[in-house]
């Protein structure tokens, strides 16, 4: 069972503190979801911490138990230049020491920041404080765009959702897509939104509202014809743009270009697949629209840093779960 933290302290925002508390906090066992041990640490256990709205925290352990957790989790700031308690910050600092993976949500980057943690290592938070943060921290190499980073086992992500989106990755990331995917549709959420995608995208025309209908319907026929060699110009006329103009609106609406956003769900449909069923290599490649084994190998390589064999040895239950359809289309994250 995964010992997780969520450090407490005045001024951290009531949002990320459920976002945590959602993906980590509820029982979902089950439905095949991991058991997880949340726990709410702050300097003591008896003091209330406050938050915006009325709303107030009791934590259940002291900093103490940061020696114990396998993740820990920063909450934002109301006010992204609250100080953290001294004794929060030498925590922080002696759980990194030990090789425990911190992350923080949105203006929890300024804590990192003021523990000396980020200097010198690249890091995110939201798009509107992204000055601020190299104004106030010269020495962290802030990122100006992406959901969420990593470097050096300390991870941070953009504002909001992006929270959401590093959270169900962490999750990801140790116990595989599906557990991730459980999650998810417990929150009634995507499961999968790569950390390099824009954090900002412009708020669209009407037009362009026409356009990401369109786009929709185009993001759906990719997704149920995987195992096919689709290409940027294949969408495109499936849109009926051509691929200069689709390749731009589709940016413009999702904050990815088509080609990653096909590889990603490339990936993710292989992983659903190496978890689920034994299908052997040559076949999960085929499925997710690889083409073939060397493939799908050196996608994995270049954005897993892990092998499909080594990926499906850590994460299959494949002797649980019930068959996969042997329809050519059948897409696994499509169901």
């Amino acid at each position: 069972m995964d010992r997780v933290a969520l450090v407490a302290f005045p001024g951290i925002r009531a949002f990320d503190v459920s976002v945590i508390t959602e993906v980590w906090g509820a029982d979902r066992t089950g439905r095949g979801a991991p058991a997880f041990d949340l726990r709410r640490v702050a300097t003591d256990t008896t003091t209330p911490i406050p938050m915006r709205g009325g709303l107030s925290l009791l934590p259940d352990r002291t900093l103490t138990w940061l020696s114990r957790a396998d993740l820990i989790l920063i909450p934002g700031l109301d006010d992204h230049v609250t100080p953290a308690p001294a004794p929060v910050l030498d925590a922080l600092r002696r759980a990194h020491a030990r090789g425990t993976t911190i992350a923080a949500l949105c203006g929890g980057a300024f804590t990192l920041a003021q523990a000396g943690l980020l200097d010198h290592r690249r890091a995110i938070t939201h798009w509107n404080l992204v000055d601020h943060l190299r104004t106030l921290h010269p020495h962290v190499t802030v990122v100006p765009d992406a959901l969420f980073i990593e470097d050096d086992n300390i991870w941070t992500a953009a504002g909001t959702a992006a929270g959401i989106d590093l959270c169900l990755h962490l999750v990801r990331r140790t116990h595989g897509a599906e557990a991730a995917a459980t999650i998810a549709r417990s929150m009634v959420t995507a499961p999968f939104r790569t950390g390099t995608q824009a954090q900002f995208i412009e708020h669209p025309t009407p037009r362009a509202d026409r356009d990401a209908d369109t786009l929709a319907a185009v993001r759906e026929h990719a997704l149920r014809h995987l195992h096919e060699p689709l290409t940027v110009g294949d969408l495109a006329a499936h849109a009926g743009m051509s691929p200069r103009s689709f390749a731009r609106h589709f940016t413009a609406e999702t904050g990815t270009t088509p080609l990653r956003w096909l590889l990603d769900q490339r990936i993710a449909a292989a992983q659903k697949l190496l978890e689920r069923t034994d299908l052997p290599m040559p076949e999960v490649a085929r499925r997710a629209g690889f083409g073939s084994e060397v493939t799908m190998r050196q996608h994995f390589a270049s954005r897993l840093a892990t092998s499909p064999r080594a990926y499906r040895a850590a994460f299959s239950t494949a002797s649980a779960s019930a068959p996969v359809s042997e329809e050519a289309g059948s897409n696994p994250i499509a169901r």
